[in-house]
């Protein structure tokens, strides 16, 4: 029987007033316990996560120890914990969304040994709030209270110890109650956990910083900052658009002074601004860090500022440059934080010379973030001597007014400086990307396929499945050494003449169930994470590299799309959706496929499946496969020409298909010609990805997952409109159709990089294409930019993207409605799917920027240990593509690297260039104009560099001890560089980029062994993660199926998929 309460809230609106509002509150008489001990397990219903049976007591955290500990609460070694829902509640109230989503976090992660208990409605723990009761001391009663009757509910059998920071409840309930202990957190560590030195250093950090912020608040020091304005005026500013609300961007170049704010929600539409707005210096910040949802006020027109055109250090401090900013655009100054975007930071501790040491007390180090945007962190520590050699992890506590710096407090140690595992850890930490290991529940979740018991496919799934597996000549085209194979493709001639096209992909939903372990597990990564020399994969390997790798000649369940195609039209007239078993007859490599494709069948022997046949058998099943990728090519050429027309874009040149990221890519690391194969099988995945999509929009229109990609700001376009003209074209950006048409026309034929670079330029100009909701946008903003598509998803890679769960499920669900069948499939609701969507496309982002910054890691590895005055791989031909007013953005295509040049150094010298070429520095001055730059020397001569201009330059690294090392360019001769014929004769462009991370591997394995470390440790550290090594960044890349397909998942700067 359920017993009615009232709760009553106290509310403010926008205009100050308190309003009262009366909730019902129903209490039960059971809840979920999840207890292996629960005396009424028919009555609790236990069906979630249940504490281990193997511990010795449970942990009852009070609200405060939640509110301060959680981060150590988070080690796994601490197990049996409860979290009251009285404790859960006061973080969510007092400590922000950010915090409570950790905390929820870690009660899904079945990792951790920890449950929560909905203590508030049950009938027995419930406690009413007495009258004059402070909130603090009704917590911790209401929390021990429930405590006492978990004690009881499990028979007396459970040991229980309430930790609190609450002395008075140290003394009142210590001893009230037999079987349940109330001690202090500290004494908890200290008597439990005697030997557990990270937890307690952890401890004693996060206890230090809170006493140096209570001891600061009580100081009264001068204000360095100006307060925060009050929630609900700065709600009430928004809604009245005297305020402007968004992002927090720091220009990493200038993170000292420059700063910008993009438009979000409401403010985007109403304010009338068309571009970011610029915050000018530390003080406009006021306390924001990059990422924090701020609000802005506007200043003057007359104390707008412009953003400065001049290359610069990254390591600049508050001085400005002395060159003339650009024209005036809105600036404002930071009026109030909506939401902090606050995370773990990595950071540097000072040099033993920059330390002022201050005896045996805890010191106030400042210490320096990796991440350029992030401030100077101040903690307290008596470790900054034994730590300035190594990467460490910090948190960011407050910010008062009164402090030049956040305060902060030491967390835990990830490696030497610039040692490879260190630096990697360091890249995963900045990224916000976890790789523990699958857990062992989650790993119980998995299938089993071993030789002693082989995976089978079920007589049930027979009976419910389309067979493929004898009607269809099923094949997959992948990378050579692709072990993920997740879509395979078919192509057959009907009985009435029309043939009929397949997309199989994998059946990855059917291995995982809605929210099981290892679904919430693969929902918390989103995708797949490929680094430079490694990958940490969303699903284990039994699934990811076994049974949902669609490999030739084992059978395995699919999902599949096959449409009905005229003859000769190619026209689709029909298309079905459904689950299939297949075998898929081929793994195919993407050169294999060509060379059959151009009639050569000398790459036969090449073929596993077809090298052990002999005569007229091995020519007719060669035949027959010639026949199936030619019809395959023909009706993706049809399918690409109809979207030629609708205004597809097509971003040639294969380095701009697969740039990682904006002003830095690795493009050039896949082979330069891209095959005409690769166009095939895309076209088949967009294809099957836009049916997809329409199908489960029309079943669920309101709570269907989508990919949009809105049309770029044509502001965006301005640089790559003054670049052509440069070379005499016109660039007309008005559509998607007129831009692609002025590309297409834009060559130059003594230079094929003038071309390259420009659709360089306009892939910079797009916007990210995004994963939404369809019940949180019109259907008019659904349409996809790039594709010239009016709907869209991502179906086709299950295996490494959880986007394409969600819509495997939304379809399956869509196919049991046609058929007027109940819909067995947990669909997400539209504000569920919205808060999915914006997960996903924050973890894909981080994705891209792990993706760039370990490539970057590499390169500079490769050329650190090179003499930059001998070593010829030090120098390269340059093509400048970009004019500063001190320099020139020069793009190298032998390594895919993009940098800046300096036409002017530190000392105020200009670069000079002899009758050969050769340059030196000397006295004189700069003058730009929109499309070149001369360098006069005070002697009178000039040399000037235009846009596209080829140049010599030489590569070098600039190390760094606190952040990234990055690359250094420098031009060495204004004519292009020519390549020495030793060169030209024995090696290919493809061979010397694979030679980079081989080279930088092989360095770093030997500096390994020399010091006696890491070998086996990190082998068995990748068996226990339970995740996959590449074998190099080259053969890596050609794994990521979706760049060498143009899909763009990985790639927020392309417009594609």
């Amino acid at each position: 029987m359920l017993q009615k309460r009232e709760k009553v809230l106290l509310l403010r609106t926008f205009q100050g007033r308190t309003l009262r509002i009366v909730r019902e509150h129903y209490l039960r008489p059971s809840v979920p316990c999840n207890s292996p001990l629960c005396s009424q397990p028919a009555a609790c219903r236990n069906d979630g996560k249940l504490l281990s049976a193997e511990v010795t007591h449970y942990v009852i955290p009070d609200w405060k120890v939640v509110q301060d500990y959680l981060e150590v609460l988070e080690f796994p070694e601490l197990k049996g914990i409860i979290f009251m829902q009285t404790a859960c509640q006061a973080v969510q109230h007092q400590r922000g969304r950010r915090q409570y989503n950790k905390l929820r976090n870690l009660l899904k992660d079945a990792r951790h040994d920890c449950v929560l208990f909905a203590n508030e409605f049950q009938q027995h723990c419930y406690l009413p709030r007495e009258k004059g009761e402070a909130m603090e001391k009704w917590q911790t009663r209401s929390i021990y209270n429930s405590a006492v009757w978990y004690y009881h509910h499990c028979e007396d059998r459970m040991p229980i110890v309430m930790v609190t920071e609450d002395e008075e409840a140290v003394q009142q309930y210590g001893s009230e109650t037999e079987g349940v202990f109330v001690i202090s957190f500290k004494n908890y560590l200290d008597n439990f956990w005697p030997d557990f030195k990270g937890a307690h250093e952890l401890c004693s950090s996060i206890l230090q910083s809170r006493r140096e912020r209570e001891s600061e608040s009580q100081e009264t020091h001068g204000k360095e900052y100006p307060e925060h304005l009050p929630l609900e005026v700065l709600e009430a500013g928004i809604k009245s658009g005297r305020y402007i609300q968004g992002i927090l961007n720091v220009n990493k170049h200038r993170a000292q002074i420059e700063a910008f704010v993009r438009l979000q929600g409401a403010s985007s539409k109403d304010s009338g601004l068309v571009s970011d707005i610029l915050i000018h210096g530390s003080k406009a910040r006021n306390r924001s860090i990059h990422g924090d949802v701020v609000v802005v006020e506007l200043l003057p027109k007359s104390e707008w500022k412009g953003r400065t055109a001049a290359l610069c250090e990254n390591d600049s401090e508050d001085k400005a440059s002395g060159e003339s900013p650009s024209e005036p655009m809105p600036t404002g100054r930071v009026v109030g934080i909506l939401q902090k975007n606050w995370r773990d930071y990595v950071v540097t501790f000072p040099s033993k010379e920059e330390v002022q040491s201050q005896g045996k007390n805890a010191q106030k180090i400042l210490v320096t973030p990796w991440d350029y945007r992030i401030p100077k962190i101040r903690i307290s520590t008596q470790q900054a001597e034994a730590l300035q050699d190594f990467r460490v992890v910090v948190r960011i506590d407050s910010w008062e007014t009164t402090s030049v710096y956040p305060n902060g407090h030491f967390v835990r140690v990830l490696g030497r400086i610039g040692d490879l595992e260190g630096e990697i850890a360091t890249i995963l930490v900045e990224n916000s990307i976890s790789v523990v290991p699958f857990s062992e529940a989650q790993m119980c979740e998995m299938p089993v396929n071993t030789p002693e018991d082989p995976w089978k496919v079920s007589p049930k799934e027979e009976r419910e499945r389309k067979d493929l597996r004898n009607t269809h000549l099923v094949f997959s085209i992948d990378p050579k050494g692709c072990e993920d194979v997740d879509d395979t493709l078919s192509v057959r001639t009907l009985n009435n003449g029309n043939l009929e096209l397949g997309v199989h992909i994998t059946d990855v939903t059917h291995f995982v169930a809605p929210n099981s372990y290892i679904d919430v597990e693969a929902r918390t990564r989103a995708t797949t994470y490929y680094l430079a020399d490694r990958r940490y994969d969303m699903l284990p390997s039994i699934l990811s590299a076994d049974l949902c790798s669609l490999l030739g000649g084992v059978d395995r369940y699919a999902v599949s799309v096959m449409w009905e195609l005229d003859k000769t039209s190619y026209e689709i007239k029909k298309v079905w959706y459904g689950r299939t078993i297949i075998r898929s007859a081929y793994k195919l490599f993407y050169e294999a496929a060509q060379e059959l494709l151009d009639g050569n069948s000398s790459v036969v022997d090449e073929i596993p499946e077809l090298k052990a046949l002999e005569g007229q058998s091995r020519q007719a099943k060669v035949d027959e496969l010639v026949w199936a990728i030619g019809k395959l090519t023909d009706i993706a050429r049809h399918i690409r020409a109809k979207r030629d027309r609708c205004g597809a874009l097509e971003l040639e040149g294969v380095e701009v298909r697969v740039q990682l990221g904006d002003k830095k890519n690795i493009h050039d690391l896949i082979p330069k010609q891209p095959l005409e194969v690769h166009e095939t099988v895309a076209e088949c995945m967009i294809l099957a990805n836009h049916w997809v999509a329409k199908k489960i929009w029309e079943s669920f229109p309101h709570q269907a997952l989508l990919r949009q990609h809105p049309p770029p700001h044509q502001e965006f376009f301005s640089e790559l409109r003054e670049c052509a003209k440069a070379k005499g074209f016109s660039i007309d950006t008005r559509s998607n159709k007129t831009l692609a048409d002025s590309l297409d026309s834009a060559h130059d034929p003594s230079d094929p990089w003038v071309n390259r670079l420009l659709r360089s330029m306009a892939t910079q100009a797009m916007s990210n294409a995004l994963y939404f909701s369809t019940g949180s946008c019109a259907e008019d903003q659904f349409h996809h930019y790039g594709l010239a598509l009016d709907k869209y998803t991502h179906f086709t890679s299950p295996i490494r993207r959880y986007s394409d769960i969600v819509v495997h499920r939304l379809l399956m669900a869509a196919i049991s409605k046609d058929k007027k069948m109940e819909v067995k499939e947990t669909l997400f609701s539209n504000k569920n799917l919205e808060e999915l969507c914006r997960h996903i496309n924050n973890r894909n982002r981080a994705a891209q920027r792990s993706q760039k910054q370990s490539t970057e890691l590499f390169q500079c590895l490769y050329f650190k240990d090179r003499d930059p005055e001998t070593e010829e791989r030090r120098i390269a031909d340059g093509v400048i593509y970009s004019i500063r007013t001190n320099g020139v953005l020069v793009f190298i295509p032998r390594f895919g690297i993009k940098g800046a040049a300096y036409l002017k150094n530190k000392d105020g010298l200009v670069i000079s260039c002899g009758p050969e070429g050769s340059s030196e520095w000397k006295p004189g001055s700069l003058q730009r104009s929109q499309n070149e730059i001369v360098s006069t020397t005070a002697g009178g001569q000039s040399v000037t560099f235009r846009l596209f201009d080829h140049v010599t330059v030489r590569i070098s690294v600039q190390a760094s001890r606190c952040h990234s090392d990055t690359i250094r360019l420098e031009i060495v001769n204004n004519k292009p560089y020519m390549i020495p014929s030793t060169e030209l004769c024995h090696q290919s462009a493809p061979l010397l980029r694979s030679e980079l991370v081989k080279e930088v591997t092989r360095s770093v394995e030997e500096a390994q062994l020399a010091q006696e470390v890491k070998g086996k440790v990190i082998e068995e550290e990748h068996r226990e993660y339970c995740q996959t090594r590449g074998r190099s960044l080259y053969t890596l890349l050609e794994e990521i199926k979706d760049l060498a397909l143009l899909d763009v998942t990985q790639c927020e700067t392309l417009p594609c998929h």
